[in-house]
Formats: C-alpha cells, structure tokens, sequence
C-alpha cells in the first residue's frame, strides 16, 4: 500500500510544473470570445440540421411517388446538393452577400470573402448553402417521375448560382455585407418562408408547368390519382424535416442566446397547428382523416411560420400553422383543377404556404399591425413571384429547346430508375396499379383513401 501511495506522490511531483505552466498558457478569454466561439459552434450545428432536410426532402418524394422512379429521385436529392454547393461556392455566395448595388453582391466569389471576420465568412456560408439547396431541392418534387436527369442538373446549377441568389441578396444582403432593396424597405423574412420556400415553390410551379404532367394524370372525364408507393417513407420524410426546421428557424439567428428558445416553440406551435387542421378539414370533407394531406399540413405550418417564427407570439403561430394546413389542401385540389401535376404538393407547401407566411408575419408582427409592414410584405412576396417564376419559365423553356426536359414515352413508362441510372429500387419486387378515372376532389386524396375506393395491389414478382 505504502509503494502504491509512494508512486502516485511522485507521479503529482513530476506533474505538478507542467499543470502550473499549462494554466499559465492558457489564455484568458474575454466575454466576448466566448459569446463569440459559442455563435461559431450553434451556427455550424444548425447547418448540419439543415442538411439533414436532404434527407427529409428524398424520402417524402420518394414516398410520394412510385417505386420505378425512386432511385432517380435519391439520385437527384444527392445532387442538387452536391452540384449546388459548387455553383454557390463559386458564384452564389458572392451575389447573395458580397458588397454591390442592392440587387446582387458584385465580390466574395469562390468564398473570397470566407476568413473575413476571424473565419466567421466560413461558417456563415455553410449555414447559407444548406439554404440554397432547399431552395433547389423543392423543384424536384414538382417535375418527378417525368424529367431528364442531365436536365435536372443543369437547371440545379443554375438555380444555385444565380436565380435564388439574387433574389436573396435583395432581402438578406445586409446579413454580411451592405443590404438589398427590399430589405431596406422592411421586409421581414427571418429564415425564409419566400426567400427559400417561396422561390423554390414557383420555380417547382414554372417547372411542372414546362415540363407537363405525367402519362395518365389527367383525362378527358376526371384527374387520375398517381398514388406514391411508400407512405412510411413519406412519414419519416416529414419528421427529418421538422427536425431539421429545429436547425432551419432557431438557426437562423446564428447567435447562441436565449432567442432560440421562442423560435422554436413557435415552430412547433405551428407544424402542430397544420398538421391537425390538414387532418380536420379531410376528415369533414372526405369522412376519413387524409395521411398524405396531414402530413404536408406539418409541412405547410412550417413553412408558413418560417417568415415570422422570431416576432410572433405563441399564439399566432398556432394560427399561422393552422390556416397554412387548410390552404395547403385547398391549393392543390386548385392545382389539380387547373391540371398542373404536382406529385408531391410542392408548389402548394412551399410556394402557397409561403407566401402566406410571409404576409402573416406582416399582420401578427409582435411589434404591432401596421399598413406599411403588410404593404411591404405584399411587395416582397409579388417580387418573389414575378422574379423566380418569370425566371424559371425562360430557365425551363431554353433547358427544353436545348436539351429537352422530358423523357421518351417509353421511358417514363418503364420508369426512371432503369431508363435514367440502369437501376432498380425494389429488384425483388414490382408495382401493379390497376387505376381509373377520378374525379378532381378524388386526385388529391392518399394513396391509402384512393385505393379504398379504387382498387391497387403490390405483389412480389414471382406472384404477379
């Protein structure tokens, strides 16, 4: 016992100099400093929440569609990130937030600008270009089942380079460098209910509209319902995403402080709120509470809060969310009318949803209700139409006359995955949908209520 006590004594001796000269060394850091690495550190974990939405977005398209084409849609969520962060790596970036003209950013190009301000240009632009994939991202719901993937590429570059960017620049250039026109009016949109939601909303809008609806959707006498092959998947989308929003609202103060805590409260308050009124109002329309449609209310409340989620109260967001998870399901039973063919409701939840948002940060703003802050939430979200929109119909139109946006008859028929990548999803299994004609209230309803009134089946191969 003696021995042991003996070595551990001289152990402590040796020691004992170099702890002393360690805490010497150790510098001592101001309030400041730490305040500052702890806004380093939330910024860069609310990123990697935000990435996570990739997820999310992959698994609910693909859910939402059908198996022969699930391949195509893991492919094109994978790459919209992955060439979309080169394209805001090398120019986005620069005309999003470098110093300009209050229209775009005119330097910070290949992330010149990145150890600005103690590498905190770094951090901040990992926290932007997982925003700039969710814009690009959104498209992808809207064209599936029907688009090239060499289309999808080019289109996904360009959009992350220069479309959503600049649009950006004009409501949240001040966030690094000088500051947009609209912005400077008082525009609010703190993380982005049409600064990303919007904008990729009525691009996925121009996009289905260029690229056309799917063999068999629409009929002479009604609107045929496509239903998606997975709704587990559908579902586990949906919570990747509102788990990921957790990274998306309180993240966006990119500030380490008691702030985050009423952001995300209200973000939760209001995907409650939609997916509970999406459910209520299907169940009193259709005598059945609708999944699909419930689960985009989620979607719905979130995007519809991400706008005013910093000045709202908890009460408003629980509102905000619950006309979000209505509008959601009135805007594409609109859509189905007008026959534009939206597999898995983008434009509605994100384009829709986020506008409303936008204006009901305007009119619940905790600060109190005046007209000009609606006039310029108004503004804001009719220049976020005009400019993605109008933008991605010429964007879709040169695509298609250049390289065409659609695949063969054929192609589509036989699905993506083989056509586009040689590959198979399910290679033990296949798909049989024996469908018909639906009315247009019956399109928009899930696969599980469209196939209890008209009949689909998924056998194994060797059965079939």
């Amino acid at each position: 016992m003696n021995g042991i006590l003996y070595k551990i004594f001289v152990v402590l001796l040796v020691l004992m100099p170099v702890l002393v000269l360690a805490e010497e060394a150790a510098p001592s850091l101001t309030a400041d400093q730490v305040q500052g690495n702890l806004n380093f550190v939330w910024t860069m974990v609310a990123a990697f929440l935000v990435f996570l939405m990739q997820a999310g977005f992959a698994m609910v398209e693909a859910g939402f569609t059908r198996a022969k084409n699930a391949c195509n849609i893991l492919m094109k969520n994978l790459m919209d990130f992955s060439v979309g962060a080169l394209a805001f790596w090398a120019v986005g970036f620069g005309l999003m937030f470098g110093a300009g003209n209050g229209f775009f950013g005119t330097e910070g190009f290949f992330l010149s600008l990145g150890a600005d301000k103690e590498n905190w240009g770094y951090a901040f632009w990992m926290f932007q270009v997982v925003f700039c994939a969710t814009a690009a991202t959104i498209i992808s719901g809207a064209v599936a089942e029907r688009t090239k993937f060499s289309a999808y590429l080019v289109y996904s570059a360009l959009v992350s380079a220069f479309v959503y960017p600049i649009f950006g620049s004009w409501a949240w250039g001040g966030l690094y460098n000088g500051g947009g026109w609209l912005e400077n009016l008082g525009f609010i949109d703190f993380a982005g209910s049409t600064v990303v939601h919007s904008v990729g909303g009525w691009l996925a809008l121009a996009g289905a509209i260029v690229v056309g609806p799917r063999i068999g959707k629409f009929t002479a006498t009604g609107v045929r319902p496509i239903p998606g092959h997975s709704m587990p998947l559908a579902a586990l989308g949906v919570f990747l995403l509102w788990f990921g929003w957790y990274g998306f609202n309180p993240g966006s103060t990119t500030t380490g402080d008691h702030s985050i805590a009423l952001i995300a409260v209200t973000t939760t308050l209001a995907a409650a709120g939609g997916s509970v009124s999406a459910m209520l109002f299907t169940w009193l329309k259709y005598k059945k509470s609708d999944v699909g449609m419930t689960m985009n209310g989620a979607l719905a409340g979130l995007v519809g809060i991400t706008a005013g989620c910093a000045n709202v109260s908890t009460l408003s967001s629980v509102i905000i969310g619950a006309v979000a998870g209505v509008v959601v399901v009135g805007s594409v039973l609109l859509l189905d009318k007008m026959r534009i063919d939206d597999p898995v409701g983008a434009v509605s939840v994100h384009g829709v949803c986020g506008a409303w948002g936008t204006l009901a940060a305007g009119l619940f703003d905790s600060a109190g209700f005046t007209f000009h802050t609606v006039g310029v939430q108004l503004i804001g979200i009719g220049a976020c139409f005009a400019w993605a929109f109008g933008t991605g119909l010429i964007l879709f139109k040169v695509i298609d006359l250049l390289m065409g946006m659609r695949v063969s008859r054929e192609e589509e028929m036989a699905g993506l995955d083989f056509a586009e990548h040689g590959a198979s999803s399910y290679p033990d299994f296949h798909t049989v949908h024996l469908g018909s004609v639906f009315t247009p209230e019956e399109s928009s309803l899930s696969m599980g209520m469209a196939m209890a009134a008209k009949k689909s089946s998924t056998v194994p191969a060797e059965q079939s």
